[in-house]
């Protein structure tokens, strides 16, 4: 049986790119802040802010982690990151 075409997470990336930003850091020191430094390159995590790739559900954890926010406000559509809002 054939599968559907799988749903994207709606601004996943652009999410992504806001929550580095506002944790003020570069895409090597995100890397490093998620734990993933010795598992992939820096690369990596500009391939997720513009869409081209999804992280793996570890990596978007670690996001939420660093971001002090949950899976849930991470997944919703209109949730826009701002600095005041995050962890540090």
């Amino acid at each position: 049986m054939a599968r559907g075409a799988r749903v994207r997470p709606e601004r996943l990336a652009e999410k992504l790119l806001q929550i580095r930003l506002a944790l003020g850091l570069s895409q090597s020191e995100l890397l490093r802040r998620l734990g993933f430094e010795d598992l992939m390159d820096y690369r990596r995590i500009s391939e997720f802010e513009r869409g081209t790739t999804e992280p793996h559900l570890s990596v978007l954890l670690q996001y939420t982690r660093a971001a002090g926010v949950t899976w849930k406000i991470l997944s919703m559509m209109n949730w826009t990151c701002r600095r005041d809002y995050l962890a540090r």
